[in-house]
């Protein structure tokens, strides 16, 4: 079996930089290879500035409100960044699919990857399994990977501190 490009990785990636923007291009290129994925050039500060314009208009995916609005929107950005998947060799790695079109900017084939692996996540794990923090006052995101498919936080800390307020809460209505 090989690796698959578009997997749960390039998803990971998204929420983290989205929740931790990189500073230079520098650190999207170590980010990116971090997270796994093979980059044909290294990243430009035009291609961080073009990332990070991206992924704003992807967390309006991550946060969409119902199933419907959210597909629409990352039909948007799958018609925009993805193209129609061609099997390709190119590092004598072994074959496998890409949904991108060759020699693409850097920045396109970071958007292609999380965009085609959104979703992917969504159609393989159930549509519903990304969103925003329900902790009071975090704006972080997160892609709910967990087995029932019930991820409300983006941390253990945020959900051990929701529930320490729920449970002071209790006890101040209790008096």
């Amino acid at each position: 079996m090989h690796y698959n490009h578009y997997g749960r990785e390039p998803v990971q990636l998204g929420i983290e930089l989205l929740n931790e923007p990189c500073a230079s291009a520098a650190e999207l290129g170590q980010r990116c290879a971090a997270a796994g994925l093979v980059l044909s050039c290294a990243p430009t500060e035009d291609d961080r500035a073009s990332v990070t314009a991206f992924l704003a208009r992807w967390r309006r995916v991550v946060l969409a409100a119902d199933r419907s609005e959210r597909a629409a929107l990352l039909n948007v950005l799958l018609g925009e960044y993805a193209a129609a998947p061609r099997l390709t060799d190119h590092a004598g790695d072994g074959w496998h699919l890409h949904f991108r079109d060759p020699g693409v900017a850097t920045a396109r084939q970071i958007a292609a990857l999380i965009t085609v692996g959104t979703a992917l996540h969504l159609t393989g794990l159930g549509m519903d399994r990304l969103g925003g923090c329900a902790a009071e006052g975090c704006d972080r995101v997160f892609a709910d990977n967990s087995r029932n498919g019930t991820q409300r936080f983006c941390s253990p800390a945020c959900a051990n501190r929701a529930a320490v307020r729920r449970h002071r809460a209790r006890r101040e209505n209790a008096r």
